[in-house]
């Protein structure tokens, strides 16, 4: 359990500069609907980027999960949930300091699919050569 709250710190860490610049604007911005605003555009940035990465790369939540503070943000972030209304939180501001990245990196590599395509058949090849032919 020490290498995931290791994880979870690091990626607190990691969040810290979007956390305190959500902060900034949660508590410099005098009127409600452009603050909330603001927020809605930082946070719907984020989540997108966050559903792009996982789509991309193949995550699975769960592998995440353990690495966030609440699950149920999770998924919401990633389109299998919701937000509800009465989910309201406090947000601490961001720890802040040196990240360790190295202890964030995989403990076996990564296996990328490799997809090898092959020429067409032969026949198909025939009948492009014999077409140009023709039309020459």
């Amino acid at each position: 359990m020490v290498a995931v709250k290791t994880h979870r710190r690091t990626v607190m860490r990691l969040a810290g500069p979007g956390i305190r610049a959500a902060r900034d604007v949660y508590t410099t911005i005098p009127a409600d609907a452009v603050r909330v605003a603001a927020l809605v555009e930082i946070s719907a940035a984020a989540a997108a980027l966050a559903r792009t990465v996982v789509k991309l790369r193949h995550l699975d939540p769960d592998l995440i999960a353990p690495h966030v503070s609440d699950r149920v943000d999770l998924r919401a972030v990633l389109g299998r949930g919701r937000w509800l209304p009465t989910m309201t939180r406090h947000v601490p501001a961001p720890l802040s300091g040196p990240v360790d990245l190295a202890a964030l990196a995989p403990v076996r590599p990564v296996r990328r699919r490799v997809i090898r395509r092959r020429p067409g058949s032969p026949g198909q090849a025939s009948l492009f050569a014999a077409a140009t032919v023709g039309e020459g």
